[in-house]
């Protein structure tokens, strides 16, 4: 145990600094390599175990070791919404939604195939888990699932395009030399044509990656643009 902690200190792995006081370690455990195999051997010999080995595709994302970390996409996922809505072949778009677009639950004929739109507006929900960029346009055309118009569905398939071109992109999860942690958040004012409600959205990085954002419509009418910011 005594090399290890020279050689996390000689590393610069952790920062070893003394216990505050008045407070109570809860516990620290060093895990051998050794050890684990040892465990998997024992539960192989007693359960059906199978190493997967390193991990490549978990939940309809895509993971690709990088030289310089993780690369997550979900380019397969997107192919197969691509071919539900028969946008194989669709001309792509170099942006999900027309800048300034704003959307109204009234102003157009019904959609042909309700269930169709829904059912694509999931799929692009999960989407958002490695494709960021597009987290303020599905918030958008997810607010108007209940009654979704012609109109609505013109801007989905905006998205759809969009994707088509860029199928490929994701995330990239990258080794840190730093581990600060930054947020950053936006909102705008009464954007909302039929409520005035405004929209808000954050992201959170660890060190240069991104780990957390989310893109939601607020549930009060702010009466200033620096109320709907705070």
């Amino acid at each position: 145990m005594v090399d290890e902690i020279l050689a996390l200190k000689r590393n610069k792995t952790y920062t070893l600094v003394k216990l505050p006081p008045r407070r109570t370690a809860i516990g620290c455990k060093w895990v051998d390599p050794k050890l684990i195999s040892h465990y998997t051997v024992a539960l192989n010999a007693k359960y059906a175990l199978k190493d997967l080995g390193d991990l490549h595709f978990f939940l309809g994302i895509k993971v690709t070791s990088t030289s310089g970390g993780l690369h997550l996409s979900q380019a397969k996922c997107i192919r197969d919404l691509l071919h539900k809505a028969k946008m194989d072949e669709a001309k792509p778009s170099n942006t999900p939604m027309v800048s300034g677009l704003k959307l109204s639950a009234y102003g157009s004929s019904l959609v042909d195939n309700p269930h169709m739109y829904k059912s694509i507006v999931r799929v692009l929900q999960y989407l958002v888990i490695t494709r960021l960029e597009i987290s303020f346009s599905v918030n958008k055309v997810c607010q108007l699932m209940a009654n979704p118009l012609q109109s609505h569905w013109h801007v989905v398939k905006r998205i759809l395009r969009y994707l088509s071109g860029t199928i490929d992109y994701g995330i990239h999860l990258i080794k840190l030399d730093h581990l600060d942690l930054t947020a950053f958040c936006d909102a705008d004012w009464a954007t909302d044509l039929d409520d005035k409600c405004s929209n808000s959205g954050f992201t959170i990085f660890f060190g240069c990656n991104l780990i957390a954002w989310q893109c939601n419509k607020q549930h009060i009418v702010s009466r200033s643009s620096t109320e709907a910011e705070f």
